[in-house]
């Protein structure tokens, strides 16, 4: 008898969207449960504990980014937003609500499944194991002990600042980080309007981890809504 992979809830009130989510997750072994409304999505989120949730935006009852607001005032269970709604503003009003990633409608199967799949590795690694002593990814080394830094076997050196950004993005790798979000972590409450600032120590880091910081493999470039270390086992 085979072992029933993640559950999955859908909040989609699009019958169409709905059977093209459960026949992509349920063909790569995922189990689906269904809701129609935010009303429904949220009693079956408390009742069926799932690991994540794919969450439309255009609910007939409520906004699903108050959807997002009331989850997280008790469960840290990854939300994808899944949207017809593609501005910059959409995508960053998502995030900062609380949603781990946002695809815009419409999407292939393949780019959902690698979304669901790096969102559900993120939350495997946020409620397991302490962070590990190192983080690898591709020719990136963090030593966070010594807390030293390696771009293929070569120590970097980075200021203290720069150091914590790298490891707000390596902690949340595969995840996208909006600038208020890395702003409020680096810099605090107080300087989460400073894009510019931000802009600046990216373009730093990119130019000492990047082989080519024009066209950055590790540190990604969400346009207008903030950027992604890429997930090390995408």
């Amino acid at each position: 008898m085979s072992i029933p992979g993640p559950l999955v809830l859908l909040v989609e009130d699009e019958l169409a969207m709905r059977r093209f989510l459960r026949t992509a997750l349920e063909a790569e072994g995922y189990g689906c449960v269904e809701a129609t409304t935010a009303r429904e999505g949220l009693a079956h989120a408390a009742g069926h504990n799932p690991a994540l949730v794919l969450l439309d935006l255009g609910l007939p009852d409520a906004d699903g980014l108050d959807v997002t607001r009331r989850l997280r005032e008790w469960s840290q269970v990854p939300v994808i937003v899944l949207s017809a709604r593609g501005h910059e503003g959409d995508k960053v009003a998502a995030l900062d609500a609380g949603a781990d990633d946002y695809l815009t409608k419409p999407f292939g199967t393949g780019e959902l499944l690698a979304r669901v799949r790096v969102a559900l590795r993120h939350a495997a690694r946020a409620k397991g194991e302490p962070e590990a002593a190192e983080f690898r990814n591709g020719m990136l080394r963090v030593d966070r002990l010594r807390r030293q830094v390696f771009v293929d076997d070569r120590e970097v050196r980075l200021t203290p600042t720069e150091y914590t950004l790298l490891g707000v993005l390596c902690r949340h790798a595969g995840k996208v980080l909006t600038h208020r979000q890395l702003l409020k972590e680096v810099w605090g409450p107080g300087r989460v309007t400073q894009t510019h600032q931000l802009r600046v120590y990216m373009a730093q880091l990119r130019q000492k981890l990047e082989r080519d910081p024009a066209r950055p493999a590790l540190l990604r470039t969400e346009p207008g809504v903030g950027y992604r270390m890429v997930d090390p086992g995408a």
